[in-house]
């Protein structure tokens, strides 16, 4: 695929937009990738990682096996991951601390919006598309209604699996990996190895984020593949199951301290009026309408086609 400088910036852009999602407890960036386009082949492009590109580069050189790795695409999107992850998360976390309701409420608009943005993919609606969407969205909900493991000792399988799995609900829509990793009780260790330089744990949780990776996205290729309407309807399910995690108005039941860091592991979603303190009830909706809103003029542009050259010239 012939791309210019212009479109590489976009996709370091939309991996900007990916690694924000990602640092907000709840949010998925597979979510956002899905939403600006490039979900499939991120999905694509990752499961075309194996051996052969090692036979590529002896035979073809560098060139080629980086052109057959879609190099390009993957240098331009983790490059954006990367710059959010170290500006971003900060003005994110800034965020979520002080103004926690009108956060959450831009997300809940987005993502009220991406359900409704991906649901347009599918094809054709029938009764058993219609109950792979309930489904998907019964095991969402399920999942970030979960209570957490408890926080015993980390063996060097269990951080490994961990990492595993939270890498695959990381690129899976709806299913935030943060989230993840604090369900099965590995925050805790996982957060405690980066605050000491824990080279050993980290690589752990590296080589199992990996092979999930790897694994998984073979995994939905195929699907896509084989039963991609089915595919759609899931997804989108799950995406309309996450709502509840980031419904703005919630009571929380119990937190947990990691190091400085304090995260809550048990909460309920209340209405507006049974909050306790100030709704901002009016800001939120406006923050929503904005979200949702936001993504429709996304969708517009994306869809955008130029004019053909005679149509910009009228003596053509």
């Amino acid at each position: 695929m012939q791309r210019s400088f212009r479109d590489y910036i976009t996709i370091t852009l939309k991996g900007m937009a990916m690694g924000a999602a990602d640092v907000v407890p709840g949010v998925s960036g597979g979510t956002i990738a899905f939403i600006t386009g490039i979900y499939q082949e991120l999905i694509a492009t990752i499961s075309g990682v194996n051996f052969s590109l090692i036979g590529t580069w002896k035979a073809e050189g560098f060139k080629a096996a980086w052109k057959e790795l879609n190099g390009p695409f993957i240098l331009a999107l983790l490059t954006g991951i990367l710059i959010s992850i170290f500006t971003v998360m900060r003005i994110a976390n800034y965020l979520l601390e002080e103004h926690p309701i009108h956060i959450w409420s831009f997300f809940f608009g987005l993502i009220v919006a991406s359900v409704w943005f991906v649901a347009k993919q599918v094809p054709k609606w029938n009764l058993k598309i219609v109950l792979a969407l309930i489904a998907g969205a019964a095991v969402a909900f399920y999942i970030v209604s979960l209570p957490p493991l408890g926080g015993g000792v980390a063996s060097n399988w269990f951080l490994f699996f961990a990492g595993a799995i939270a890498i695959c609900a990381m690129i899976l829509p709806g299913i935030s990996g943060a989230f993840i990793l604090v369900l099965l009780g590995a925050y805790k260790p996982i957060t405690e190895a980066a605050h000491d330089f824990d080279l050993k744990t980290l690589g752990i949780v590296a080589v199992g984020a990996v092979a999930g990776l790897l694994s998984f996205a073979r995994i939905l290729k195929w699907l896509f593949d084989h039963h991609s309407t089915i595919t759609l309807a899931v997804l989108t399910g799950f995406i309309a199951g996450s709502l509840n995690k980031i419904w703005p108005w919630k009571k929380v039941l119990e937190t947990a301290q990691y190091g400085d860091k304090s995260v809550v592991i048990r909460e309920a979603s209340v209405l507006p009026g049974n909050f306790e303190g100030n709704p901002h009830l009016l800001p939120a909706v406006i923050l929503m309408l904005a979200g949702f809103f936001l993504i429709l003029i996304l969708e517009q542009i994306a869809t955008q086609k130029p004019l053909p050259a005679h149509a910009t010239n009228p003596d053509a």
